[in-house]
């Protein structure tokens, strides 16, 4: 399976109009290269432009909505876009992540679980999603999650309970705990014994700047790509088949006894 991992640059300067248009071209150069696009979080704002949040918020079909799904059907890919600022239309305000098929259907719409801000910023300016959401693609099954999500363990392993063995993380990272980004991607990779894809964006977010080091890892953990700082286009093969033949091979998931409803048999 090939991927693209379309690691953003958010910087002032660019309307969120603007970059809306070149994030679809950038989607749209992946067509023929790819199976499988990422995006960021929040790319349309910034993860930490907290005072774009509720300006800038868009009902779920939206415009950005409306180009992501038009840019997944033009280049015939399936499409994880990141996330936006989604305005519910009770009021609330969502960090909502957006996966279309190739054909620019909406097969999920996964609201952030884990808000940062230790009570503020997001964390108080957005709701907290409920719902673990994975994607069943023919060769793969995907697990969605948004960057904080990344230091919750337990929110994957719901995921590989519904079948997830390619894990997304859509995020918008900032550079001063890059090292835990890096970590806890691999931690996250070895423990549920599949794929990792974590893009995360670049550039500087209302005085943040960002990680960038949007990375793939296998299911042993080991590093398959990495970006640097600034935006590009990361770019792997991988085998989804690795999953099943690393968790055969290892079983080390079916000895699991905490946090499971039924635990297994020995």
């Amino acid at each position: 399976m090939r991927a693209s991992l379309i690691q953003i640059a958010v910087n002032e300067g660019e309307s969120v109009n603007e970059r809306r248009d070149r994030v679809s071209s950038l989607v749209g150069a992946e067509s023929g290269a790819a199976d499988l696009v990422v995006l960021p979080e929040l790319w349309t704002t910034g993860a930490f432009a907290y005072d774009l949040f509720a300006e800038e918020a868009e009902p779920l079909e939206g415009p950005t909505f409306e180009a992501m799904a038009k840019a997944a059907s033009e280049a015939g890919v399936w499409l994880h876009a990141g996330s936006i600022p989604e305005r519910d239309p009770e009021g609330p305000l969502y960090n909502t992540a957006l996966t279309f098929s190739p054909d620019g259907e909406l097969v999920a719409a996964y609201r952030k679980i884990h808000r940062f801000g230790f009570d503020k910023g997001e964390a108080v300016l957005m709701s907290a999603g409920e719902e673990l959401v994975s994607v069943r693609l023919p060769e793969t099954v995907l697990g969605v999650s948004t960057c904080y999500d990344l230091r919750f363990p337990e929110l994957y392993r719901g995921l590989v309970d519904r079948g997830a063995e390619t894990l997304l993380v859509a995020a918008g990272w900032p550079e001063r705990r890059r090292a835990h980004w890096t970590l806890l991607a691999q931690a996250r990779a070895v423990e549920n014994q599949a794929y990792v894809l974590a893009c995360g964006s670049a550039g500087t977010h209302a005085g943040v700047p960002q990680a960038g080091h949007s990375i793939v890892v296998d299911p042993w953990g080991e590093v398959l790509a990495e970006a640097g700082a600034g935006e590009e286009v990361l770019r792997v093969e991988f085998d989804p088949a690795r999953v099943s033949a690393t968790r055969d091979q290892f079983p080390a998931l079916k000895d699991r006894l905490l946090g499971m409803e039924t635990p297994p048999r020995r």
